[in-house]
């Protein structure tokens, strides 16, 4: 499997879009996080990457989608983007992963990739609006990987995505990405409807012949307005998914992605352990995309490395995350995360303001957790980079309740004993 995934390195790619992924994103990388790992130690905290969702605008509706992407639109701005992108370089932070809306609808987004090369873009798209010129001038920046969404076969993809004929723009976009020898992902949120066609042998062989470079599963999270709660996974449905990704890691020549688990198997969470926040296209601080709850923007006046180290709200939300579960709070224990939102008065970041009562509605469901279930990765290269790179950094060690905390100080103040 080595030697296959070697050979296709060498054979499929552009050699300089690899060494920009080995330089901007692995070096740098691995410095960013022994950075995090160092400012735990002193008390400090700044996520080593960042999610910034750039735009909210869509033009697909799908199913248990979370962003306001039919409310009037809005982009970041590139030169806050580029304020980010400075101060986070200045804390050892060069990765970002790009989300939406999608994306490429920014209408600078190209600009602001060929304005930060020394850093490393993952945009994740739906693929329609990657045309050739669009992959051409991807490649030529050098440091940008596309991560397109598959959700299904083409009747379950029209589904899922609220159009007619998604699968094969995605398609397009995947071809002419890979045309351009782009470093080209593929990735799935997976739900009920679409596990049995793309959970399986057949459909990443089928990737690994298009020329695709890595595949990451996401696991379906019923949020919004309208959660389509009738998606989401069983617990066997998520532990047949860890199986299978464990088992395509030590066997096929294509990069897996995940990021619920640590190299034993043991669940996590990558906003509980700090290992990356979120940025709203208004320039809200969350702590992940589906948390849509702030206190902190990056046009507050301070520097971005205060307005994290200072962030109460996003302090106690690792600190509760962590002392409720090692999977996701928000599906496991939504009233908790609602009596967090109150007590810190965070404000609610979507157009439509029924973020907390869509929090109260949520019926309370099964994540990634299942200690019963562990399964450790069985590539060696797998459970070496996340024994060093990606793991819980101590957030589980000794986590306490900040709401059991308020309630201290609240009993304790005169007239309450």
């Amino acid at each position: 499997m080595y030697l296959r995934m070697a050979k296709r390195v060498l054979l499929e790619t552009d050699k300089r879009l690899v060494w920009k992924l080995a330089w901007n994103f692995g070096f740098k990388g691995m410095r960013a996080v022994q950075k995090h790992k160092a400012r735990l130690k002193r008390g400090e905290f700044f996520p080593p990457f960042l999610y910034v969702s750039v735009i909210n605008s869509c033009n697909l509706r799908c199913q248990g989608c979370w962003v306001d992407v039919a409310a009037k639109q809005q982009t970041i701005d590139p030169e806050a983007m580029s304020r980010l992108i400075r101060q986070a370089n200045q804390a050892g932070n060069y990765f970002f992963g790009i989300v939406g809306g999608e994306p490429f609808m920014h209408p600078q987004l190209l600009d602001i990739f060929e304005a930060h090369r020394d850093c490393y873009f993952q945009v994740f798209t739906n693929g329609h609006f990657i045309t050739d010129e669009v992959a051409r001038r991807l490649r030529k920046a050098g440091n940008v990987t596309p991560l397109i969404s598959v959700e299904g076969s083409e009747i379950v993809s029209d589904e899922r995505r609220g159009r007619d004929g998604v699968l094969n723009k995605t398609l397009a976009g995947i071809e002419a990405s890979i045309r351009n020898k782009l470093l080209t992902g593929v990735c799935t949120s997976v739900c009920r409807t679409n596990i049995d066609d793309l959970v399986c042998d057949a459909w990443v062989d089928r990737l690994i012949e298009m020329g695709a470079m890595y595949l990451w599963y996401h696991t379906y999270r019923p949020m919004g307005p309208d959660a389509s709660p009738e998606l989401a996974l069983t617990p066997e449905q998520q532990l047949r998914i860890r199986k299978f990704v464990v088992r395509t890691r030590a066997t096929k020549p294509i990069g897996v992605v995940d990021a619920y688990y640590d190299g034993g198997g043991k669940a996590l969470c990558p906003a509980a352990t700090g290992f990356t926040h979120h940025i709203s296209p208004w320039g809200d601080i969350e702590p992940c995309p589906i948390v849509q709850f702030a206190k902190e923007s990056i046009h507050d006046e301070r520097p971005l490395a205060d307005t994290f180290n200072q962030s109460e709200f996003l302090s106690d939300f690792r600190q509760l995350a962590a002392s409720t579960t090692r999977g996701c709070i928000v599906l496991e224990r939504p009233d908790l995360l609602h009596q967090l939102v109150e007590i810190h008065g965070a404000r609610d970041t979507t157009v439509r303001q029924t973020a907390r009562a869509e929090l109260l509605a949520m019926t309370p469901r099964p994540s990634q957790y299942n200690p019963a279930n562990e399964v450790p990765e069985q590539n060696w290269i797998y459970r070496l980079v996340k024994r060093h790179f990606f793991s819980d950094f101590g957030a589980y060690d000794a986590p306490h309740n900040p709401l059991e905390r308020d309630r201290e100080l609240v009993g304790s103040t005169p007239g309450n004993e």
